[in-house]
Formats: C-alpha cells, sequence, structure tokens
C-alpha cells in the first residue's frame, strides 16, 4: 500500500503538466497511421469510456492513431500481405503519450475505483497491478513504435475471434495460450506470422501487441498528444 501511494503521489505531479508541455519531444518523426494505410480500421479504445479504466485517457484528444513512420511502413506491409488474403488491420492504440502512462498509474492506485473489473480484470486483485506488471511506469508505446490491433474479415466486415478481448488482464492474453479454439488460435497465429514476417516483434503476454525491431527511439518516452498529425 505504501509503494501504491508514493506512486500516485508521483504521478499526481507529473501529470500537472500538459501533455503540450515538452518542446524537446515534437512528432516530427511520426505519422497518421491512416496516411500509410488509408482502409485501416481504426477503434482506439483509449479516446472512449470502454477500457479498463472507463473513461478517455489523458492525452487521448481525438480518435486517431500514430506511428513513427519506420513503424508506419513496416506495418503497412503488413497490412499488403493481409490484405491480398482477406483480411484487414484494426488498431486498437498505437503511440501513447507520457501523460496517459500516468493516468493509468494514477487510476491503478486508486483501489476502489473498479468500475470495469467485470470487463477486463475479473480474476485480479487491483493492487496486484503493479505487482504483476499490468500497469508500468512506462510503455513501449510512448516510443511511438508499438502498436496493439486485431483483424477484421474484409468481407464480413467482422473482427476475427481471437479467443479472447483487447486489454484483458490474465493468462488468457498470451498468445501461446491453449485453451481455445483451434480456430481462435490459428486466428492469433495469422496476425502473428504477418507481424513478425515485417520487423515486429511480439510481447508474450499479450497477443495484440508488437513493437518494431530497431525501433527509431528506443530510449525516448514522448509526451504530445495524440491527435491528427497535420501534413
Amino acid at each position: 500500500m505504501k509503494k501504491l501511494l508514493i506512486l500516485f503521489a508521483l504521478s499526481t505531479l507529473i501529470s500537472v503538466s500538459c501533455c503540450r508541455v515538452n518542446p524537446a519531444q515534437d512528432s516530427s518523426g511520426f505519422v497518421n497511421i491512416t496516411d500509410v494505410i488509408p482502409d485501416v480500421i481504426l477503434e482506439v479504445r483509449y479516446y472512449s469510456s470502454y477500457n479498463f479504466v472507463g473513461q478517455r485517457i489523458d492525452g487521448y484528444l481525438q480518435p486517431t492513431a500514430i506511428l513513427t513512420r519506420q513503424a508506419a511502413d513496416s506495418l503497412k506491409a503488413v497490412s499488403d500481405d493481409l490484405k491480398a488474403k482477406g483480411y484487414r488491420l484494426k488498431i486498437y492504440d498505437a503511440y501513447r503519450p507520457q501523460c496517459a502512462v500516468d493516468h493509468f498509474v494514477r487510476w491503478a492506485a486508486d483501489l476502489g475505483d473498479t468500475l470495469m473489473r467485470q470487463a477486463f480484470y475479473p480474476d485480479v486483485d487491483k493492487s496486484l497491478l503493479f505487482e504483476q506488471e499490468y500497469i508500468m511506469e512506462k510503455s513501449g508505446h510512448t516510443r511511438g513504435s508499438t502498436v496493439d490491433l486485431t483483424l477484421v474479415d474484409a468481407l464480413t466486415g467482422k473482427d476475427l475471434d481471437m479467443g479472447g478481448v483487447f486489454d484483458w488482464f490474465g493468462i488468457e492474453s498470451h498468445p501461446d495460450f491453449t485453451d481455445i479454439t483451434k480456430e481462435q488460435f490459428n486466428n492469433r497465429m495469422i496476425l502473428r506470422d504477418a507481424m513478425l514476417s515485417h520487423g515486429f516483434k511480439p510481447l508474450d503476454s499479450e497477443w495484440w501487441h508488437f513493437t518494431l525491431i530497431g525501433e527509431p527511439y528506443p530510449d525516448t518516452y514522448f509526451n504530445f498528444p495524440v491527435e491528427d498529425l497535420k501534413k
């Protein structure tokens, strides 16, 4: 509990500064994913209230998705390959500002706020979210080359059944979780194989999460807001 209170105090101090206040960390190396992949589907969960917090997350000013140019170009290659097989990409999250991560930290420290527990973490005690690393003070998303995504059937417009929902806190989200149907597991592998083929590495605890190998900003945690980048 003492650790949670300390984290809450620190994150509150950090959050005082607006996402826009950090001119050294500009967005010049980033692009709108829709400018690179025009037919990509966006379902930016942290702009909405349908996420594990239950409200729009700090720093998400528009329901758009941003990546570094290098990551977006590699994702375009993924999209082209999968389109030929009858699939489209749906993006849940991409670049995430540090102030959004700070929002997650504050939320996790507030043990009384369990509004979305049944939807996203029914089997995990909220007091263990830091210890089990569901919530961390730094995220690869903030470096700009990590993306959370799934696949959509191009003919039906329906999401492929991945045997679990985005942002589910539990072992069911592990890519190699086998207590699902063969079709669900194969759908996960279709996404995984395509991403690995074009230079992304997976996360062993989330089937939807991939980071560009050789990302251009491996040590920089950006804090500009998520909004449409001007051309």
